[in-house]
């Protein structure tokens, strides 16, 4: 079998008071006729990342409205992980792409987890191209079939996407965080979910001024000095050297500056350590530059501090597929600055709630802007969590799939009803 993951509980009426009562009592009703349906999630890997985030709030709460579901991790070596770290590199632009050796290593893989797969499912969820072959391979192991794709496919590799897509045509459900990240030639149903992070997790719970003061300073943080933040993977798409130039600027005119660069290793990411390491050389020692991850004892309630102790969060990303810690800086109340691509402009107002940008230098003047003035900074970190609130709380999307797996188990053969409307962000994430 596929390795089951260990989940806590959560309550849907718990994110009440957050998220409001009639919009609660909706996902209630939405579920009612789902009682009882058997589910799975597949992916890769049970931490680091935003999948793994994700899931570990979704699924408890998809078993708190009655549906039977688990999350079941796929089973791969170096090998594998190699190829699809590649293969998720290439599907979001970069120039290079699988051997036909790495495809043939992809597809093994596959087979194994296919043929360990256990059947019956209502519906089978199956999260990024890792295990994307689930369902050409084994369609009767369940009713209804879904591919989530939680990556940037607007300017992919043209041979990567041309080999991947066969595997992934012909699913009946597929979602994607933007319209624009769609590719042609899928002959199912195609939603538009952003996702969302849940605000009563430990990362995002409310965290008072003095514990995230505290917290931060066992990490060597001068609190009483201003503080850049930036939570992320260590990867080249998120750009943590550009971060560093941009801090180097903003100490010229701001020299009691920070930096924290804060990150989490995956398993299913072996080029990690090494763009680690080279963040580290890039920092050159600089004692105001400070670069930690899980291993360093960085969890949750640490990711939570730095958030709420910064005085801007960046994101300088190059290619996000979404970037769940906009949002979780927004939903914390802290000004933000980041990447202008991918999913943040869907999470940022441009001037509104925080600033959109394309190079280093414009992202030392945005938060030269901001640590000069702490007005300017408290004004946009409290419009941003408004629009956090709104559209991207998980309660909402919940309920967009709770009206993914009614279209899938009505349709009574897996295959989505031709004339039914997309779930859309602009419909449904408000």
């Amino acid at each position: 079998m596929l390795q089951p993951v260990t989940l806590g509980s959560k309550t849907l009426a718990d994110y009440t008071h957050i998220f409001g009562r009639d919009e609660i009592a909706e996902i209630r009703e939405l579920a009612e006729p789902l009682r009882g349906a058997r589910v799975v999630h597949v992916s890769a890997t049970a931490f680091g990342g935003g999948v793994a985030e994700i899931l570990y709030t979704l699924v408890p709460l998809m078993k708190d409205v009655g549906i039977d579901v688990e999350w079941q991790i796929i089973y791969g070596r170096e090998e594998f992980f190699n190829a699809t770290k590649l293969m998720h590199n290439a599907l979001q632009g970069a120039p290079e792409g699988l051997t036909d050796e790495q495809w043939d290593v992809w597809r093994r893989y596959n087979e194994m987890n296919a043929a360990e797969l256990p059947g019956g499912w209502d519906v089978a969820i199956v999260h990024d191209p890792q295990p994307a072959a689930l369902f050409p391979l084994v369609p009767e192991k369940a009713r209804g079939w879904v591919w989530r794709c939680h990556i940037d496919l607007s300017t992919p590799h043209e041979d990567t996407i041309a080999r991947l897509l066969p595997y992934i045509q012909d699913y009946p459900q597929t979602l994607f965080h933007m319209e624009q990240y769609v590719p042609a030639g899928l002959n199912g149903k195609v939603n538009v979910v952003p996702p969302a992070i849940d605000p009563l997790a430990p990362k995002n719970m409310a965290l008072s001024p003095d514990d995230a003061a505290y917290v931060c300073s066992q990490f060597g943080i001068d609190v009483d000095r201003p503080l850049m933040v930036q939570v992320s993977r260590f990867d080249p798409w998120k750009d943590p050297l550009g971060v560093i130039d941009a801090y180097r600027l903003v100490k010229e005119t701001v020299p009691g500056v920070q930096l924290a660069l804060v990150g989490s290793m995956a398993s299913d990411d072996p080029e990690g350590w090494d763009f680690y390491n080279a963040t580290v050389a890039h920092a050159d020692g600089d004692p105001d530059i400070f670069i930690l991850n899980n291993f360093n004892n960085v969890g949750a309630i640490e990711v939570n501090a730095f958030q709420s102790q910064a005085d801007v969060v960046v994101q300088k990303s190059i290619r996000e597929g979404f970037g769940l810690t906009v949002s979780e800086a927004l939903w914390k109340g802290r000004p933000f600055v980041g990447g202008d691509v991918g999913g943040i402009p869907l999470q940022v107002e441009q001037g509104v709630s925080g600033y959109l940008v394309r190079s280093p230098e414009q992202c030392a003047a945005r938060c030269e802007d901001i640590l000069l003035d702490p007005a300017l900074g408290k004004a946009l970190g409290r419009r941003g969590k408004a629009h956090v609130r709104k559209h991207f709380l998980t309660p909402r999307y919940l309920r967009d799939y709770l009206k993914i797996f009614t279209e899938l188990l009505e349709a009574g053969d897996g295959a989505a009803g031709a004339g039914a409307a997309s779930v859309s962000d602009e419909e449904d994430a408000a």
